[in-house]
């Protein structure tokens, strides 16, 4: 896998960093790309994913200009044709280096905020469980924009704490409400998560809905077919009209999944 930055997000993860330490420069201590931008090629609505190390904590002032200019530099997937949606994670080192679980993040921007960000409404710091699987997979494929490479900037996660978040992951979707509007990555989540419980491997959305695929008994393999489609930029995505399929698709991968991961903690 190369480690090379794809052409195209060039010019857009110049404008990010430079926001990013425009607002940060005195306490930034390394930004690291990974993601699909690495992995597993760009598709039409991959977004970019930037984690960012900072030493101390961001000031309410900063956090909330950080939160409006990452904005500029940032669109909805499929709405732009120079921007791709960014999704930056800032950690600050001491929370996170030793390693514990959960581990606390400073701060997360998505577009999914966008319309909070508008309307002066700011997601705070937090525990995230997700920094798990964030982590091993940074410390597997990325590329230091700025600081030191990742596996050397970082303590491993340990294998049952990964286990533990794609565990704590899979409490998030039970109910129809749990997934609205975001049916396609929620299909390919689920994929990666039944595949990492079983391998202890993390792998691109490709790679991990193929390997459910093969698995997938033959009623639920159309939901699956869909989003990996859609995914590709090869078809609709209608997966919000096939309610009762996606829902037992969600919960026979869950099932799946958790005895998996039941089995390994």
């Amino acid at each position: 896998m190369s480690n090379a930055v794809p052409a195209e997000i060039s010019v857009q993860l110049s404008q990010a960093l430079n926001v990013i330490e425009r607002h940060l420069e005195s306490t930034l201590m390394a930004v690291h790309l990974y993601g699909s931008a690495l992995d597993g090629g760009l598709k039409p609505y991959s977004d970019i994913d930037l984690l960012v190390t900072v030493a101390a904590r961001i000031d309410e002032t900063v956090r909330q200009t950080l939160f409006v200019d990452l904005l500029e530099v940032s669109a909805f997937p499929g709405q732009s044709k120079a921007l791709r949606a960014l999704e930056v994670t800032i950690v600050v080192r001491s929370d996170i280096v030793p390693w514990r679980y959960p581990a606390r993040r400073e701060l997360q921007f998505g577009e999914w905020q966008r319309k909070d960000i508008l309307a002066g409404i700011f997601e705070s710091a937090t525990t995230d469980t997700d920094l798990a699987i964030l982590l091993t997979k940074a410390r597997q494929h990325s590329r230091a924009l700025a600081g030191s490479a990742a596996a050397d900037f970082f303590n491993p996660v340990p294998e049952s704490d990964l286990f533990k978040a794609l565990a704590d992951t899979l409490k998030l979707w039970n109910l129809h409400p749990d997934w609205a509007g975001d049916e396609r990555n929620v299909v390919l989540t689920l994929s990666r998560i039944w595949y990492s419980a079983a391998t202890g491997k993390i792998a691109p959305k490709d790679v991990a809905a193929n390997w459910v695929m093969e698995r997938l008994p033959v009623q639920h393999q159309p939901v699956l077919l869909e989003a990996r489609q859609a995914y590709h930029g090869q078809g609709e995505d209608c997966l919000a009209s096939r309610t009762d399929q996606l829902e037992a698709f969600v919960h026979f991968v869950k099932h799946e999944a958790t005895k998996l991961l039941g089995a390994r903690q």
